[in-house]
């Protein structure tokens, strides 16, 4: 494969990413939460930075935008329900559009919930996909702006993706979301093994960004709101209801 991921921290629990193809040279950012930290990761690896793929409007997602395209000239790609809240954008791309990163293509994927037009950019031939602040290990983005049967549709757009996909969260925030997993879904024996793994990597000051969907799938309570036992739970007639529950605990906790 000639597609590399630099990852790293930023700002006090974003994590940055570089998306680079050796071929084409060509070096995408996803998102820009601290402008001078990617500028200095791409200038340690040797890369130049050609893109910036933003998820969402958020200040720790798109604040970097206009001094990463200042230093570099990069084309700024980012959300068209949200473009007139991000600075410097080139191209507005919507749910189904397709960009290159050199021979790699990646889909744009709407995941409205977090803010109303947050997408998720899926490279189905390297199996990532990277999804911002709508969907966390054991955990998902608040429902800042959206609606919950708007963030229930997104959330099964990112469950239909191959169970292999690698996930790549915007924050380290799973710690956090384990305690909660346990509380929503005490009887997962899947879930008690994952903690075990999380524990022992934060204790060695490890990353637990990225992680498998598979995983997730049986795991992250609110990518199992439509599971019957979680329903029982958390008192949800259906998957809708029983997410929006399990948000509004999770909100509480």
């Amino acid at each position: 494969m000639t597609l590399e991921i630099h990852q790293f921290p930023c700002l006090s629990d974003n994590y940055g990413f570089l998306l680079h193809d050796s071929v084409s040279g060509e070096t995408a950012c996803i998102d820009t939460p601290d402008a001078d930290a990617y500028l200095d990761a791409a200038d340690a690896k040797g890369w130049r930075i050609t893109q910036i793929w933003n998820t969402h409007w958020h200040p720790d997602h798109a604040g970097g935008n206009t001094a990463i395209k200042l230093a570099t000239g990069c084309k700024v790609i980012a959300p068209a329900v949200e473009a007139s809240k991000i600075a410097d954008v080139d191209r507005a791309v919507a749910a189904g559009d397709i960009l290159a990163l050199g021979a790699y293509t990646a889909e744009v994927i709407d995941v409205g919930g977090h803010t109303m037009g947050h997408i998720a950019y899926h490279l189905p031939e390297a199996g990532i996909a990277f999804v911002g602040d709508s969907l966390f290990a054991l955990g998902c983005g608040k429902m800042f702006e959206g609606t919950a049967p708007q963030f229930w549709a997104s959330l099964s757009r990112l469950k239909a993706l191959p169970p292999q996909t690698t996930l790549f969260c915007a924050h380290e925030y799973t710690a956090g979301n384990a305690k909660f997993a346990v509380h929503a879904d005490p009887e997962n024996a899947a879930l008690a093994e994952y903690v075990q793994d999380i524990t022992q990597k934060r204790a060695a000051q490890q990353p637990t960004v990225p992680f498998k969907l598979a995983r997730e799938l049986a795991t992250n309570p609110f990518l199992r709101a439509d599971d019957k036992g979680v329903q029982a739970r958390w008192g949800g007639g259906d998957a809708v209801a029983t997410f929006a529950a399990l948000r509004e605990a999770k909100n509480n906790f």
